[in-house]
């Protein structure tokens, strides 16, 4: 596997600072969406969700993204999601079908996979062409798309082009010493188990696809794997990469110096150094691997 260390910008006190003020602006963030228009051709995809879609967004068959979003398994903010789905479209000018899928504890595993694994299936039938779509998520909703792939995949179904995954649980054992070492409020170890507890629902922590560390992790799509270098969930993503690199799945890690969990909800802050480079990054890589 390819893994990066990013270093922080401008220094490690200020990169970790621009996180934990962008958590706390969220509560007076502004997030209505610009009026910038969207793709003519935008199909029902009979899985729970919406389409954000900035100006020149391509045609969902020329490249798409499916999101994923944290959350705990639990819970949802869609004004934040669609706001974060709209810098995604932006950067990457491709659409973005944003994935409501089912919450616990109303709805534990395997509804809420059930529901991400539904949209993509959804864009198959609607003729977007698999080596066009893109899985992207974050926090749960990494975990989910790792255990969509591996779904997928044992189902016998083309499988996208890419998929890409920010900060994501991936052994639901909770072994990853991370998980304690970084002391992350939010993301400690009693919460997870709580969390993960009304997620399985009785399902095993050991087994795939629900724990996707502990799948067959040949033969997936090319993974770009996020993490923040200072987070809780910095082993879930070491540790599966080096399982999935070994078994043959090309693998590119980056390691955000001195960030910790959620990192990414800079990218809804203006002129963030850390957000910026972020977008860019994912801009990039999925032009790579879906070029339009």
């Amino acid at each position: 596997m390819d893994v990066s260390l990013i270093p922080a910008l401008p220094d490690t006190a200020t990169a970790a600072a621009e996180v934990t003020t962008a958590l706390k602006s969220l509560a007076a963030m502004d997030f209505t969406l610009p009026q910038d228009g969207a793709p003519v051709d935008l199909p029902g995809l009979g899985a729970p969700g919406v389409w954000v879609a900035a100006a020149g967004a391509c045609d969902p068959a020329d490249g798409v993204i499916v999101y994923a979003h944290g959350g705990s398994f639990t819970s949802r903010m869609p004004e934040l999601i669609a706001l974060y789905a709209h810098r995604l479209s932006s950067v990457t000018a491709r659409p973005v079908f944003v994935s409501h899928y089912r919450l616990a504890p109303a709805d534990p595993y395997p509804a809420p996979l059930d529901d991400v694994v539904g949209a993509y299936e959804g864009l198959l039938a609607a003729g977007v062409p698999a080596e066009r779509v893109t899985l992207l998520g974050e926090s749960s909703g990494g975990a989910l798309v790792l255990s969509a792939l591996l779904r997928l995949k044992s189902a016998g179904r083309q499988l996208p082009a890419a998929a890409i995954t920010i900060s994501p649980l991936t052994d639901f054992t909770l072994s990853g010493a991370s998980i304690d070492a970084a002391g992350e409020q939010g993301v400690d170890r009693a919460l997870l188990t709580r969390i993960t507890d009304q997620y399985l629902a009785g399902a095993a922590r050991d087994e795939a696809p629900q724990s996707p560390y502990h799948g067959e992790l040949s033969d997936l799509p090319p993974l770009l794997m996020l993490a923040g270098g200072a987070e809780a969930f910095l082993d879930d993503t070491l540790r599966f990469a080096e399982a999935a690199s070994t078994a043959g799945t090309k693998v590119s890690v980056d390691v955000y110096e001195a960030l910790t969990h959620a990192f990414q909800i800079t990218a809804l802050t203006p002129e963030s150094p850390t957000g910026e480079r972020l977008l860019a990054r994912l801009a990039s890589w999925i032009d790579d691997r879906t070029a339009i």
